[in-house]
């Protein structure tokens, strides 16, 4: 469980590191950032299909995990459709200058969900090289997202300290919903086809509707392509070497 947590954990601090390019610079370049969203997609989408799909349907029949799958996707459009309701600001800043910051980091936090449920279950597999693969794939995606998060609060001068935080914020769920997922299936073996078969199809959404079209909007259509292709072959060449 320790491990567990330690894992998800530093993949929760790996966002933090988005706000990086800000030390140095005013604005991080949205092409440069949409490139790493790009290749942050590739590698979900491996992950998701090749690892967590490929893993349910060998440990389950095929109407379980596609109904797992289904379910994670439904799961992950209904909290973005909550949060997107919801009228929330920061403090000391006008609704205007509040709503891109707030719609960002909550749009984060709630496909964090699944996320860190995607770590619990991995490692309730059983294979640690399993769950590291997992891990590895949503800490590399975790870094442009803390960019993505930066963006708007250092648009309205926001510290870097501050920036730091509430990036580490969006992937709180992480760490906190990695253990009990590990222990729920740890502890009901039957679930885990379906389990895993969530995490993917949650991931699987999560990337269509949020990154790919974000992806989009900040560098050329080529550009994403050769992401996404690069991400995938990346994490294929991860999950060779690993054995898995």
């Amino acid at each position: 469980m320790a491990e567990v947590f330690l894992i998800a954990l530093l993949t929760d601090v790996a966002t933090g590191l988005g706000v990086l390019p800000f030390v140095f610079f005013k604005r991080a370049s949205d092409r440069l950032s949409g490139v790493t969203t790009a290749v942050a997609s590739g590698m979900m989408l491996s992950a998701s299909a090749f690892a967590l799909a490929d893993k349910a349907l060998h440990r389950g029949n095929a109407i379980g995990v596609v109904a797992g799958m289904i379910g994670g996707a439904a799961f992950f459009a209904w909290s973005a459709r909550l949060v997107s309701a919801r009228d929330w600001r920061i403090q000391g800043w006008t609704a205007t200058n509040s709503r891109q910051s707030i719609v960002v980091i909550a749009t984060m936090f709630v496909h964090s969900i699944p996320e860190g449920i995607a770590i619990g279950v991995g490692f309730a597999t059983g294979e640690m090289r399993f769950g590291l693969l997992l891990a590895i794939a949503i800490a590399v995606h975790n870094i442009p997202e803390g960019t993505a998060v930066a963006l708007p609060l250092r648009a309205n001068d926001a510290s870097l300290h501050g920036c730091f935080w509430y990036a580490v914020l969006t992937s709180a769920p992480q760490p906190i919903l990695a253990v009990p997922a590990y222990l729920l299936i740890s502890i009901a073996q039957p679930l885990l086809p379906a389990s895993l078969g969530f995490a993917g199809g949650a991931m699987i959404f999560l990337v269509v509707s949020e990154l790919l079209p974000e992806t989009l909007a900040r560098c050329s259509h080529t550009e994403a392509a050769w992401g996404v292709t690069g991400g995938l072959v990346a994490m294929l060449g991860f999950t060779a070497a690993l054995g898995l």
